[in-house]
């Protein structure tokens, strides 16, 4: 079964910045389904082994800031 995961990224400002946020979340589960809201600041992320924790801390680790 899988997660819906959805977290507020600060710090997206360009598509460069929607590429490494994707790579981060794959970084942690490969075959997650992750779509960036650039505009609204979301990452969605449908996972199936890893949870909110390990994807935030990926993202955080890429330089992005988790605020929801």
């Amino acid at each position: 079964m899988s997660e819906k995961i959805i977290l507020k990224v600060e710090g997206m400002g360009c598509q460069g910045c929607v590429a490494a946020v994707e790579k981060a979340a794959r970084s942690v589960s490969p075959e997650a389904k992750v779509e960036v809201d650039l505009a609204g600041g979301l990452v969605s992320i449908d996972a199936v082994v890893a949870g909110r924790d390990a994807f935030a801390a990926a993202i955080t680790k890429a330089g992005y800031d988790i605020v929801g």
